[in-house]
C-alpha cells in the first residue's frame, strides 16, 4: 500500500499536465527562413489561393519557431506550387447518387537547407475537406480552405523541422 500511494499522488499531479508539439526542434545553426511566393498551376483554384498558402506557411513558421524571416541569404528556404484544386464525388449511394463531395488541395513544396544540403527535399502535400452534396462549394469554400491549409502547413512544418 505504501508503494501505491506515491504512484497515485504522482499520477494525479500529472493528470493536469498538457504537452504541446508546437515548438520545433530546429538546429541551433538555423536562424532565418524565407518562403517564396507559391505558384498557382491548379485549374479552378481561387486566384489568390497561392498567396494565402504562402502567407499561411510564413505565419506557421513565425509563430511556432524562433526563426526570423529573411529574404536575403536565409538559412532555409521554401518554394511551392499549387498543383491541384479539385472537387470529387465521394460515398456513392444506391442509384449512383453521392452524399459527400470532397475538396482536395495538393501542393508541391521544395525545402532548401542552405546549411546542410543533405536535408533538402521536394515533396507533395495534400489534404481534403468533405462536405454535403446539398451544399454548394461556395458556401463552405472559406472554411474548407482554412482547414486544408492548416493541416498542410502542419505537415510541411513537421517535415522541415521535426524530420517527420
Amino acid at each position: 500500500m505504501r508503494i501505491f500511494l506515491p504512484l497515485i499522488i504522482i499520477a494525479l499531479s500529472l493528470s493536469g499536465c498538457h504537452y504541446s508539439f508546437k515548438s520545433a526542434s530546429v538546429d541551433a545553426s538555423i536562424t532565418s527562413y524565407y518562403v517564396e511566393q507559391f505558384t498557382n498551376n491548379a485549374l479552378n483554384a481561387p486566384a489568390t489561393l497561392n498567396v494565402r498558402l504562402t502567407e499561411d506557411l510564413k505565419e506557421k513558421i513565425r509563430t511556432e519557431s524562433r526563426l526570423v524571416y529573411n529574404d536575403t541569404d536565409p538559412d532555409v528556404e521554401f518554394s511551392g506550387i499549387l498543383v491541384s484544386y479539385r472537387v470529387t464525388a465521394e460515398a456513392p449511394q444506391p442509384g449512383e447518387v453521392t452524399s459527400i463531395n470532397r475538396l482536395t488541395i495538393t501542393t508541391a513544396v521544395e525545402y532548401t537547407n542552405n546549411r546542410d544540403d543533405e536535408k533538402n527535399w521536394k515533396r507533395n502535400f495534400s489534404f481534403f475537406y468533405d462536405f454535403s452534396t446539398s451544399v454548394d462549394l461556395s458556401q463552405v469554400e472559406e472554411e474548407a480552405i482554412t482547414e486544408i491549409s492548416q493541416q498542410m502547413m502542419e505537415d510541411i512544418f513537421n517535415a522541415a523541422f521535426n524530420d517527420w
